[in-house]
């Protein structure tokens, strides 16, 4: 299956990022290069580093960035690590850095992959295939505390409590392997009242037990204040993100990196010597519009929230 992924917001982004021909930009989560693609065409001497934990990606995205320029390095790692790659090809600063957060297109269509509630598949839902642990490792293995933590955590969901409990019954007689096994026990965990309103009744679960694997949340706070610093000055981060739980993490810092004094704020000077490292340059997040919204569904949820660096 081709690599297929519908850059979202890429308008935005390209405006934002306000490229120089002679700048070096990192994508840290390149997918099928869509953003990326753009960013080098507008590159001259400047460079680009890619990075994504997909292998497929990462393959797809060589191939397509070599064919525009040799200007780009697609390396293959979570971008929680990019610290070391800038280290290692020699690059001190960034004058834009981009995440584009969440799931791919292709891996959602990808039914192997197991990342949808829609087709039957191994739970698999890694972003990184080399990594060990599966979503099914977690579904099988996981107490009931744990997956009502995880499910109430990252997937809001209200019945997180009912759908662990039946989970941990029905593991018992024999092991939860396939994304309809665990379609049919989420289904049955939620009152009927409660799935006529609303979407499908497994996505909620299933966005819990992806970021769990994959630990995207910790991953994204671990990363944002340490990307900062390696802007130059008036460099730009951007990010778009997917759902509430990745958003507030994202406003939150770049809030905090905005206005980092932890003095009371009863005090008639600052005392604790932290000082502003930029400016927050969206007050409101960037949405799709409606145009964008009807020729790629899959972008009504997408928000975008930029910080330039001091």
């Amino acid at each position: 299956m081709e690599f297929h992924h519908v850059p979202i917001l890429l308008e935005s982004v390209l405006d934002q990022l306000m490229i120089r021909p002679d700048g070096i930009y990192m994508d840290g989560t390149v997918g099928g290069a869509g953003h990326s693609s753009e960013i080098l065409k507008r590159l001259t001497t400047g460079r680009l580093i890619c990075l994504d934990q997909d292998r497929t990606a990462v393959d797809t995205a060589r191939e397509r960035l070599s064919a525009i320029s040799d200007r780009a390095s697609v390396v293959k790692t979570n971008y929680v690590n990019f610290d070391t790659v800038l280290d290692d090809l020699g690059v001190d600063r960034l004058d834009g850095i981009l995440l584009d957060l969440g799931v791919s297109s292709y891996q959602l269509d990808n039914g192997e992959r197991g990342f949808s509630y829609r087709m039957d598949a191994p739970l698999d839902m890694r972003m990184d295939q080399d990594s060990p642990e599966t979503a099914r490792d977690i579904v099988n293995n996981y107490s009931e505390a744990d997956l009502t933590r995880i499910l109430r955590d990252y997937g809001e969901e209200p019945f997180a409590r009912q759908i662990a409990r039946n989970i941990c019954k029905s593991r018992e007689a024999k092991e939860i392997s396939t994304t309809f096994e665990l379609n049919e026990l989420i289904r049955s965990s939620i009152p009927a009242r409660a799935r006529r309103n609303g979407g499908h009744p497994s996505k909620q679960t299933f966005q819990a037990l992806r970021i769990a694997l994959n630990r995207e949340l910790q991953v994204l706070e671990d990363s944002i204040d340490r990307m900062i610093e390696r802007l130059s000055s008036g460099g730009r981060l951007c990010i778009i993100t997917f759902h509430s739980l990745e958003d507030r993490i994202v406003k939150q810092a770049m809030k905090r990196a905005e206005n980092p004094c932890t003095c009371p704020p009863d005090f008639p000077v600052c005392v604790c010597g932290k000082v502003p490292l930029g400016r927050v340059v969206t007050r409101k997040p960037i949405l799709p519009d409606e145009r964008e919204q009807e020729e790629n569904p899959r972008s009504k949820s997408a928000k975008l929230r930029v910080f330039e660096k001091k």
